[in-house]
């Protein structure tokens, strides 16, 4: 954990659709630190490796299983075994209302044939990899939305923690970062769960930022939008919030979301935007869906 790391964000999902085995093949042969994995279980227990808890954006569930929506119109991985999941074909992220790509040069929408695959799927194929080709890649799994889960009877973050300690990764020395939104069920897997493993403790609202003391009662590191890092630009020069300096103190390491070559924003070039943060911002990692050009440029480091 003392270099900076490359995060390989749903996979090499720039290229790919996102966190299909092909878009994690692809990730690995670049040689990232770590693949994501975020986490919903299907009906029968089977952690699903998806983005989202509904089904509706990337596969064409719609199509295929058109009476299975819920009363608010969506689809839920959670209504669906694991056998039924495996016959929806995974397609590049789109706005399930509209249709529209929502990253219109990537890979184009409904072309190829790609499949969703559970988290042992994915362990055997990373563990597999690191076998045959001596890499020692890492996984870096999220589990969504356990709020959801709990009023569904389901115990995501039990079921997970189980799945991973039977694959040997189950203390702060296994090549394995576990990572939630949820800061109660987080504190709960450290606490309540007696998990040893890495956790890290992400964070989306301004106001979070706040508890960073709590945060390091039971976390190793936090998850911040990138965006919550900079402050403003004055005379062509980034000023930076103090979240990564009060997170250094309190010995959380920092590995922000999500960095993007087709997304700069505020950024003349991805390089750019890789350099202000990783040097001048001084975070210890990040999750890009561009691994290759996130570990490109740290080699030149």
């Amino acid at each position: 954990m003392d270099k900076k790391i490359v995060i390989a964000h749903r996979g090499a999902s720039g290229y790919l659709p996102e966190h299909t085995m092909e878009a994690k093949a692809m990730a690995y042969a670049m040689k990232p630190d770590f693949l994501e994995q975020d986490l919903v279980l299907s009906k029968d227990n089977i952690p699903i490796v998806i983005h989202d808890i509904e089904l509706d954006d990337v596969t064409n569930v719609a199509i295929k299983f058109p009476e299975r929506k819920r009363k608010d119109g969506r689809f839920y991985v959670i209504d669906f075994t694991f056998e039924e999941l495996q016959q929806l074909n995974v397609t590049e992220r789109f706005d399930y209302k509209t249709g529209k790509q929502f990253y219109p040069n990537r890979f184009p929408k409904g072309k190829g044939n790609f499949k969703l695959h559970s988290l042992q799927q994915e362990i055997e194929l990373v563990q597999g990899l690191n076998q045959s080709t001596g890499n020692t890649i890492g996984i870096y799994p999220e589990i969504k939305d356990p709020e959801f889960h709990h009023k569904n009877g389901k115990d995501i973050a039990k079921i997970v923690l189980e799945i991973l300690a039977d694959y040997g990764y189950k203390t702060k020395n296994d090549n394995c970062i576990f990572q939630c939104f949820d800061a109660k069920e987080l504190e709960r897997v450290r606490k309540e769960l007696q998990s040893d493993l890495f956790l890290v403790q992400l964070i989306e609202h301004p106001e979070e930022t706040k508890q960073l003391n709590h945060f390091a009662t039971y976390a190793d590191g936090l998850g911040p939008w990138y965006k919550q890092i900079l402050d403003k630009k004055e005379n062509g020069k980034w000023k930076f919030t103090s979240l990564v300096t009060e997170a250094h103190e309190l010995g959380l390491k920092v590995h922000p979301y999500t960095f993007r070559a087709d997304q700069l924003d505020d950024f003349s070039s991805f390089d750019e935007m890789l350099q202000v943060l990783f040097f001048e911002a001084n975070i210890d990692g990040g999750f890009t869906d561009f691994p290759d050009k996130m570990v490109a440029f740290l080699a030149k480091y």
